[in-house]
């Protein structure tokens, strides 16, 4: 079907760039932590960086509720069905709600513990600790927000979505330097600092949500309707939901367990790793925000029955991932003289980093063309159980094995076992083309 490229681009432009800057600026918090703790103490960076896997982990949960919330959403959205999209909204907020409390729960009572999954460094595990217990309660408010967030994306305000992560994400970073240093009469917290100023911008994010969608064209929850099930409606959300949290559980999990398998490698090891996966993060937010916005466009068509033009936008935004995906290798290798020279670390760990941005240069592009292709196109028209298999084959088949077996049995180079943690995105890149070209994904999903 013949597309409009001035409608198609300009749609993707409105829908892809505020997300895309939203993604960036979640990701410079992160960054920010990482400079501004890698000035004091490469042990309170790297503690940081092991501690915030708790949150990732969280946000793989989330990213399931919201996800499936995204999917429904946009079709429902696509059909003119508000009171459907309250109805999902509500059960967002139960689902979202519920996982958030279990995890702050888990800071608060055993951060140690938690602690103890990632490194068995006594001093990362003290400092990591200590962090967890004051960001634990940032991890309670954002499951609420997220709800929020998700919700206006979906219903054509995303641009209002983004600057309020935005703002939130700014203030993280001023409130970071004043905690973590000691400006302004703050006391110096260090690691501790970091977390507070997490979890106060985090309040001011969900109290900026509550204020925006007061108004009277926002979708808000029906509160009257908060504990009303609908049976066919839960149905169709558990049907997403929970292969998106399959999904999710074996990327989060998994990455996590990369994270892990480098940290026993030894802190210098560590700590390149945790510079690499802030620049990872940062670089991703180009094909996080074409993925997002690839869901949205392709529901919409198919929610209001356009069929084959909600096919014919799939087909055009999985060619563009792979162009994202190649810029991306490029920038990933421009940046690395400059990113080894930015943060203080040791001449083994900055050897390591070294090789890791190579590495992860290439991995960049399996990277973009699997998030936008099985994220945004696949899950948009609610083939959500594809990247579960996927996940389980190519990650938990190969990837982990061959990581685990290469860091504690042959003890292999820090960056061989780098390298097999990078093997999943670009191995199954024939597997996802093979399964787009089955158009399984080309549904209308509302009742």
């Amino acid at each position: 079907m013949q597309i409009d490229n001035k409608v198609f681009y300009n749609r993707l432009g409105k829908l892809a760039l505020p997300i895309a800057f939203q993604s960036l600026m979640l990701a410079a918090v992160a960054a920010g932590d990482a400079l501004m703790l890698g000035r004091v103490a490469q042990n309170e960076m790297t503690a940081v960086s092991l501690a915030t896997q708790i949150q990732f982990v969280q946000n793989m949960f989330l990213m399931a509720v919201t996800g499936a919330g995204a999917i429904l959403g946009a079709q429902y959205w696509g059909k003119g069905d508000r009171r459907t999209l309250e109805d999902l909204f509500n059960l967002m907020l139960r689902w979202g709600g519920g996982v958030s409390l279990l995890f702050f729960a888990a800071c608060e009572l055993a951060p140690g513990l938690l602690m103890h999954i990632f490194t068995h460094d006594g001093a990362l595990i003290v400092i990591g600790s200590g962090y967890l217990r004051i960001a634990g309660w940032s991890y309670l408010v954002t499951g609420v927000s997220q709800c929020y967030l998700t919700t206006m994306k979906v219903t054509d305000h995303v641009t209002p979505s983004a600057w309020i992560s935005s703002l939130a994400v700014v203030t993280n970073i001023a409130l970071n330097a004043v905690f973590i240093f000691g400006l302004l009469g703050a006391p110096r917290m260090q690691a501790r600092g970091a977390a507070l100023a997490t979890t106060l911008a985090r309040v001011i994010e969900l109290a900026l949500c509550l204020a925006v969608s007061s108004r009277g064209d926002y979708i808000r929850p029906a509160w009257s309707r908060f504990l009303e099930r609908r049976r066919e409606l839960a149905k169709d959300f558990r049907r997403q939901c929970l292969p998106l949290m399959g999904g999710s559980l074996f990327w989060g999990v998994g990455f996590t367990s990369y994270t892990a398998i480098i940290g026993h490698m030894g802190s210098d090891a560590a700590a390149a790793n945790s510079v690499a996966a802030v620049v990872r993060d940062l670089i991703c937010c180009a094909c996080n925000g074409v993925a997002s916005a690839a869901g949205i466009m392709v529901g919409n068509e198919l929610g209001a029955g356009n069929l084959e033009l909600g096919k014919a936008y799939g087909i055009r935004l999985k060619n563009i991932s792979y162009v994202i995906g190649f810029a991306s290798m490029a920038l990933v290798l421009a940046l690395t003289p400059l990113v080894v020279r930015m943060v203080l670390l040791t001449d083994a760990a900055r050897s390591y980093l070294t090789g890791m941005m190579i590495i992860m240069a290439v991995y960049m592009i399996g990277r973009c063309v699997n998030t936008v292709t099985i994220n945004g196109v696949l899950d948009g028209g609610g083939d959500t159980i594809f990247d579960m298999y996927s996940l389980a084959v190519c990650m938990w088949g190969v990837a982990i094995p061959l990581a685990l077996l290469g860091a504690f049995v042959f003890h292999w180079p820090v960056l061989v076992v780098y390298a097999c943690t990078c093997l999943d995105e670009v191995g199954k890149i024939p597997w996802v083309m093979a399964r787009f070209r089955k158009y399984k994904w080309v549904r209308n999903l509302t009742r």
